[in-house]
């Protein structure tokens, strides 16, 4: 595989939350490929479809541990038997719509889990670099034209996404009270970010209420495609978009602590932003097959209808920039979901990896 990190990532103890998840498989396969410790820390996977059951790839890394981040005795327990060098935080309650019905567990695990890990990594010499993976969902979203920027303010209307506003906020303050750029090297030796992607799509997704999953189980069953809400409009990204943009910039954290512990967005250009419509006919054609069908109603639940992202500071300050459009996102996309019935599914993601690193 092509390493666009020089070897940073060989040998390195990586300690993974929510690794049996969609993002978190994913970003499990590229570490461990790329010769990192892996240590993953998540719940069960969602069902037997997912990348990570498919792919085997909790068979392959360092240590694949189920376990709940609400628990804070545990977490510092694995933090201390591992001692991981960087930790991403992926592990989280993801679905907007899920939100509504288990308000109060999505709280516990965006909030007061992301707290733990937070305090986790304080109880642990080790931990040189923590990356913090929230959500773009996490401002407060004006449904405004331009893309949000690092420094607008938080905020959320559903639970989820106001969840995600309250965990940016923690970060913030345990950044200022603990992790203070300026207190490094004398009162801790830790770097902390945190990090907002847009709509992430790929393969191996299966989760409910999310179009990619919908429009394949749809597709595979002949039925046609319901389309909830066809006009909003998604910053959407391929997979390994957003995974690129937390490795390097936990790269840059490590070689240079004190000047990168803040928020980034990791989104795609202006062209890639398209309604759930656009994305849904775009995996259609990819597939020759499907129909769409437009079930929205008028009294549904509040999901916002615009919602875009400023990447402006992880181009400049960073060098980080989205490698595929949107129609080779799609391309993408629907290569896995057209072979992971008859393709072996690590290689099929080593495959897709570096097909996204060639481009």
């Amino acid at each position: 595989m092509i390493d666009i990190f020089k070897n940073f990532y060989r040998g390195k103890r990586v300690l993974v939350t929510g690794h049996t998840g969609f993002k978190g498989s994913w970003f499990s396969i590229w570490l461990h490929e790329l010769g990192a410790e892996v240590v993953g820390v998540g719940l069960e996977p969602y069902s037997e479809k997912d990348n990570f059951v498919l792919s085997g790839i909790g068979k392959k890394i360092k240590a694949d541990i189920r376990s709940d981040i609400r628990d804070e005795v545990k977490m510092k327990e694995i933090f201390a038997h591992y001692q991981p060098e960087i930790v991403f935080h992926l592990a989280a309650q993801p679905l907007v719509r899920l939100s509504y019905e288990i308000p109060v567990e999505t709280y516990q695990t965006n909030v007061m889990g992301t707290i733990n890990i937070m305090e986790a990594i304080r109880a642990t010499e080790s931990v040189k670099v923590g990356v913090m993976i929230t959500t773009d969902k996490c401002y407060d979203n004006k449904e405004q034209m331009r893309g949000y920027k690092e420094d607008d303010p938080f905020g959320g209307y559903d639970p989820y996404s106001s969840s995600k506003g309250a965990c940016e906020i923690a970060i913030q303050s345990w950044r200022r009270s603990f992790f203070n750029p300026e207190d490094y090297g004398k009162k801790h030796h830790v770097s902390l970010a945190s990090v907002r992607a847009g709509n992430v799509i790929g393969g191996g997704d299966w989760a409910k209420d999310r179009i990619i999953p919908d429009c394949i189980r749809a597709l595979e069953a002949g039925k046609p495609i319901d389309i909830r809400s066809p006009k909003a409009v998604r910053p959407w990204e391929h997979v390994l978009e957003p995974l690129s943009g937390y490795m390097l910039l936990a790269q840059k954290m490590w070689e240079h602590p004190t000047e990168y512990c803040e928020g980034w967005n990791f989104g795609p250009e202006a062209d890639a932003v398209s309604t759930v419509w656009e994305i849904a006919t775009k995996l259609v054609q990819c597939f020759g097959k499907g129909e769409l069908k437009d079930v929205s109603a008028p009294n549904a639940l509040h999901e916002a209808k615009l919602l875009m992202l400023d990447i402006s500071k992880a181009k400049t300050r960073l060098g980080w920039k989205p490698r595929l459009d949107a129609l080779q996102t799609i391309d993408l996309v629907a290569d896995w979901y057209k072979k992971y019935q008859n393709q072996e599914v690590y290689s099929l993601c080593i495959e897709e990896i570096d097909k996204f690193l060639t481009v």
